[in-house]
């Protein structure tokens, strides 16, 4: 038995993103066609690197700053999730380049909920690890703020939970405008004991 189940769950590539420069007050992604995606994640990309600084994401673990193994190469967000941040910030529609995105899929319900470690796959066999859902934070909200004065500070609340996820690459290869990635889900339960390692 794999330890890896296929589904019949798919994602379309619709729109892809590099994003170059270190200025993070800009957080744009400039669009792409095609992408190569590498052991060290995005050709390109200031967030690529088999390694990566530690954040506060992880400060529980490591002192900030702290050399890393890189599991945020690549950001990836749901068309429809994009949909409903926009509705909530009173928007006609959110632009992925100013949430710094890599990747953005039609297709999958509830993309930033699918279980960690769980693998999208593209025809050419380029293969995506999924880390965990990716959580809001201020950067896209001052990208969005320079464009729709008033509504960047309603990004981090209209977000929550559809923030997309962050992954890892596990197998190199081109990724395309039109590709349909394939879901893999782990094949194991939900940890029982996650109410009590929580305290509940």
């Amino acid at each position: 038995m794999p330890a890896l189940i296929p589904t019949g769950f798919t994602a379309t590539v619709t729109w892809l993103g590099v994003v170059e420069t270190e200025d993070r007050k800009a957080l744009i992604a400039g669009s792409r066609d095609a992408v190569d995606l590498t052991f060290a994640g995005l050709a390109g990309s200031v967030h690529g690197g088999r390694t990566r600084a530690s954040c506060s994401r992880v400060t529980a673990l490591h002192p900030r700053g702290t050399e890393i193994g890189n599991e945020r190469q690549v950001s990836v967000v749901s068309e429809e999730e994009l949909a409903l941040i926009a509705e909530k910030m009173g928007l006609a529609a959110l632009d992925p380049a100013r949430l710094g995105a890599s990747v953005v899929v039609r297709g999958l319900p509830d993309l930033s909920h699918v279980p960690p470690s769980s693998r999208l796959q593209a025809p050419s066999g380029a293969t995506l690890v999924v880390d965990m859902h990716n959580q809001p934070c201020h950067l896209p909200a001052r990208s969005i703020e320079s464009v729709e004065p008033g509504k960047g500070r309603l990004f981090k609340r209209a977000a929550d939970g559809r923030r997309g996820i962050t992954a890892w690459v596990q197998r190199e290869g081109r990724l395309a405008l039109g590709d349909v990635l394939r879901l893999y889900v782990p094949d194991q339960p939900a940890w029982p004991h996650l109410d009590a390692a929580r305290g509940r």
